[in-house]
């Protein structure tokens, strides 16, 4: 937990020196996190690296997961744009039943942003994605749907 933690903050703070860096949360469904503490991270003049601290429950088990996902970003139209790339994730599940193990995943991101002249910026977005390692019965396929809002440095 604490290496996860001191590489969030290690990425907040190299990223807070680049340029479309913005901070926030995202929240969805799915089969994957109920919500994350999101950050994006600016690598040139359209491409960038999304970090998110994720956690997730149900009746009997818990799940808390970096995601790192890197993003090509495209324009639509004014103030809109869409991004898609592929990502990794790491966590670590709890059960009452099946006990507790670590968690790795690939997966995939595209979504679709609005970013009026505040600086705020409104995301929503699919991440498919495919854990090879962990619990039974969290193996294979799985999803998440989010709506994001993050602050715009």
């Amino acid at each position: 937990m604490k290496k996860t933690l001191l590489l969030l903050v290690a990425l907040v703070l190299s990223g807070a020196a680049m340029s479309q860096t913005a901070l926030g949360v995202r929240l969805g469904g799915g089969s994957a996190f109920n919500g994350e503490i999101s950050g994006q991270f600016g690598m040139g003049s359209a491409n960038r690296i999304e970090a998110d601290l994720g956690f997730s429950s149900g009746q009997n088990w818990s799940y808390i997961g970096l995601t790192g996902v890197y993003q090509w970003r495209w324009d639509i139209a004014n103030m809109w744009g869409w991004y898609v790339g592929p990502g990794v994730n790491i966590g670590f599940a709890s059960s009452k039943d099946a006990g507790a193990g670590l968690g790795l995943a690939v997966c995939g991101q595209i979504g679709v942003e609005f970013t009026p002249n505040i600086p705020f910026q409104f995301t929503i977005d699919i991440r498919p994605s495919w854990h090879f390692l962990g619990r039974g019965d969290a193996l294979g396929f799985g999803w998440g749907g989010a709506l994001g809002v993050r602050y715009k440095f």
